[in-house]
């Protein structure tokens, strides 16, 4: 609950998740839930909150331009407004792999729209595409309804070698530490995309609960309720082909282990659970072509703005767009104040006391000198 909006910049934030759990009136029944983590929902609600005691935030306006005059012209759908600087905070948007886009509809979906588009599947076969967090919860989801309700036959499939857990362990954390952050941003381009592979876990894992919530309720339906049939788990498989079958859809797999064997799910609904990447908003297309790459991305300084060729005093921070830069953190609640605070601290010309290092030695030091032959 300490990841918040402000808490780890400045514990007494009037915008904080204690002050707004004190507002509420329920402090002492959150303390006494003990609750693992912040439910899902309580967050969206203490978010919500935030924003109506923001004056400045706006919802239902939609950017259209930006453009650069001695200070940036922001133009919307419904107004004009002028900034020395502007922070392009868009996040990620669904991501669909190439197979998959051809065919979206009511049958083929992406996990973001699951609630929407996840109704009426009673007596289906349905087949949920990807390993993390949101693919495991929609097949829970989908197995655990009831019966009227209940899919015929559930599908999960992952190119993960497993349905694997996060891995929250302490020593993990530090890597979504501040240091952290700046030491990965030095490192070499494919060094930093080989880290973020081997570091997914730590982000995208499935929790521990779901997990045990999933092996349970396939335990009772296969052994108690005699459903042999109901669920089917297909790790280590990658989705290579998608078509059209005889009133259904077929799905070519192949197991990494075996290449040249290729097996096949059958499903009336596709739900594709495959993430979210960043996108280049459409928006900064007047000034595009004066700000600096780095492959996907927008090249970034240490304070989180973007590379480019205009005045120093003027910038365009970006937020939740540098994860090959920053790492697996860049997309995650931890650094979120800590971003927030680089970014204040640059436009007032002042830097905030750093929190206290990593426990690990990140970067490498020479420790001694090799001894040499006279």
């Amino acid at each position: 609950m300490l990841k918040d909006l402000v808490s780890l910049a400045d514990p007494t934030n009037s915008f904080s998740f204690l002050s707004y759990l004190q507002e509420k009136g329920r402090i002492y029944h959150f303390i006494n839930a003990q609750f693992d983590a912040v439910p899902r929902q309580e967050f969206r609600n203490y978010l919500e909150w935030a924003a109506a005691r923001n004056e400045n935030v706006v919802f239902g306006e939609t950017a259209l331009s930006v453009d650069f005059d001695g200070r940036f012209t922001v133009r919307t759908d419904k107004r004009t407004v002028t900034a020395d600087n502007i922070a392009v905070g868009i996040g990620q948007q669904p991501w669909l792999p190439p197979i998959a886009r051809p065919h979206l509809g009511p049958s083929q979906f992406h996990v973001s729209t699951y609630v929407e588009n996840s109704t009426g599947l009673g007596g289906k076969r349905v087949c949920v595409v990807g390993g993390g967090q949101s693919g495991a919860e929609a097949f829970l989801d989908l197995i655990s309804r009831p019966p009227a309700e209940r899919p015929r036959r559930v599908s999960w499939v992952s190119r993960r070698r497993n349905f694997l857990p996060i891995d929250d362990s302490p020593f993990t954390n530090d890597v979504y530490m501040p240091d952290y952050s700046d030491y990965f941003m030095r490192l070499s381009p494919e060094i930093r995309r080989a880290t973020n592979r081997e570091q997914l876990l730590t982000s995208d894992g499935i929790s521990g609960d779901t997990l045990r919530a999933v092996y349970q309720r396939i335990y009772m339906q296969r052994f108690v309720e005699g459903a042999v049939d109901r669920v089917a788990l297909f790790p280590n498989r990658e989705v290579v082909a998608v078509t059209p079958g005889p009133g259904c859809w077929e799905l070519t797999v192949r197991n990494s282990n075996h290449p040249d064997v290729l097996g096949q799910v059958d499903a009336d609904v596709v739900i594709w659970a495959t993430g979210q990447r960043a996108v280049t908003p459409e928006f900064l297309a007047p000034i595009d072509h004066r700000l600096q790459r780095c492959e996907d991305e927008y090249a970034i300084d240490e304070d989180f703005a973007i590379r480019w060729d205009g005045p120093g005093e003027h910038s365009v921070f970006v937020l939740n767009g540098a994860l090959e830069q920053r790492g697996l953190a860049d997309k995650n609640l931890s650094l979120i104040a800590w971003r927030s605070q680089r970014i204040i601290d640059r436009l007032g010309g002042t830097r905030a006391d750093e929190p206290q290092r990593s426990f690990i030695e990140w970067a490498a030091k020479q420790s001694w000198a090799p001894s040499q032959e006279v």
